[in-house]
């Protein structure tokens, strides 16, 4: 499950509704989430093949790796879309870009897998694929999700990264 990471102490008083402990006891319990709440900014990039948007802490200003620690922590994921092969030509359409929300869709009826995940555009009218397999089991919807990456060849979209969050945690807007 994907969660803001506070202390035991911090997360069974919440979860509990008991007293704060007096770390916190001066602040409100929306004050002790919000600072502990992760809050990503998405900076544009580019490599050779490939485009999107890097991860920038909004706390902290510090730059973050796709597998960064403080991401797990937070509640976020940067992961690859698995079986975009199989759907190329949606994979084009522009709802699919960097930058762009996606939608996260358990589907418990999958024959192949009960944990699936599939990776819808916005409006849940085209698929990019799935969270892998060894992921989706991990995470618990309702999740949010932006394109984050794209890789291309002979000017076509061919491979996606994404990130995936806990409502939880804050992803900004990237600026036109």
């Amino acid at each position: 499950m994907l969660a803001p990471k506070l202390s035991l102490a911090t997360r069974g008083s919440l979860e509990r509704g008991t007293r704060r402990p007096a770390a916190l006891s001066a602040c409100s319990d929306t004050d002790a989430l919000e600072s502990t709440r992760l809050r990503i900014w998405l900076e544009r990039g580019e490599l050779q093949g490939g485009r999107g948007f890097w991860l920038r802490d909004a706390a902290t200003g510090d730059a973050l790796s796709w597998d960064d620690a403080r991401l797990a922590a937070g509640g976020a994921r940067v992961l690859p879309v698995a079986g975009t092969s199989y759907r190329i030509d949606d994979l084009q359409d522009e709802a699919f870009s960097p930058g762009k929300p996606l939608a996260i869709i358990p589907e418990p009826e999958n024959e192949h897998d009960p944990n699936a995940l599939a990776i819808w555009d916005a409006a849940r009218r085209l698929q990019a694929g799935y969270v892998p397999a060894e992921v989706a089991r991990e995470l618990v919807p309702p999740l949010q999700a932006v394109s984050l990456w794209e890789w291309r060849e002979a000017d076509r979209r061919v491979g996606l990264r994404v990130l995936v969050a806990s409502p939880d945690v804050w992803i900004g807007t990237p600026r036109a």
